[in-house]
């Protein structure tokens, strides 16, 4: 269990840093949103940072975020909840029933189910695609040349109504390079939202355009 005090001193300090990068990049503070990491932590480490304003998380598993979200969001109804790891299609309907948005979008058959569960329980969920900028083979994500054919199908065919584009980039890779793509393919697409950037890195992603940060470590401290 992380220091209760600890993570609202570690929330602050990103907020913080958050702010001094949209300064320094000429954007406006509230332009960027935080999505902080809550995987792998219990609602008793969740609820300080409820209390203290926090309000859009992320979390990586379906299951996990059943067990623990409903009864927080419960208390506070104004949370903003993200899917941030990969879905399987037979986890949709909890997905979608659970989850704001889902930001890993990311083939087709993904894609149908979101749908399909969508129009079944009259939600309408923000979606990202996914984008596997490194094309790494064990990592999930459309690879970028497909990216454009992909969002064409999941508005046309689909009618889902995609805001953005989110990454991962490979852990040994410089991540600049992997934003400032995203950057360019979202506004080919015309796509507004970029989730990019987590603790080691979201200041560079603010500085290339991220609309949101995945943020974890950084907050609640190193995971054990």
């Amino acid at each position: 269990m992380p220091d209760q005090s600890s993570s609202v001193a570690g929330l602050q300090d990103v907020q913080a840093r958050m702010a001094r990068a949209a300064h320094d990049a000429a954007r406006a503070v509230d332009a960027v949103t935080l999505v902080a990491v809550s995987k792998t932590y219990e609602a008793p480490d969740i609820l300080p940072m409820l209390e203290a304003g926090q309000r859009v998380f992320g979390e990586n598993r379906v299951q996990e975020a059943k067990a623990k979200w409903p009864a927080l969001k419960a208390q506070y109804a104004d949370v903003t909840l993200h899917l941030i790891g990969p879905l399987q299609s037979n986890k949709a309907a909890e997905a979608v029933a659970l989850f704001d948005c889902i930001e890993t979008i990311d083939r087709p058959k993904i894609a149908q189910a979101v749908a399909a569960e969508m129009g079944k329980q009259g939600r309408a969920l923000e979606l990202f695609v996914q984008i596997n900028t490194g094309e790494e083979p064990q990592k999930a994500g459309i690879a970028p040349k497909e990216a454009k054919s992909f969002v064409h199908y999941c508005r046309d065919e689909l009618k889902l109504k995609v805001a953005g584009l989110m990454c991962i980039p490979p852990a040994e890779d410089m991540a600049a390079p992997h934003f400032a793509l995203l950057a360019k393919m979202a506004m080919e697409l015309g796509l507004p939202k970029l989730s990019m950037g987590m603790s080691s890195d979201f200041e560079c992603a603010i500085s290339l355009g991220a609309t949101h940060v995945r943020v974890g470590s950084a907050i609640f401290g190193a995971r054990v």
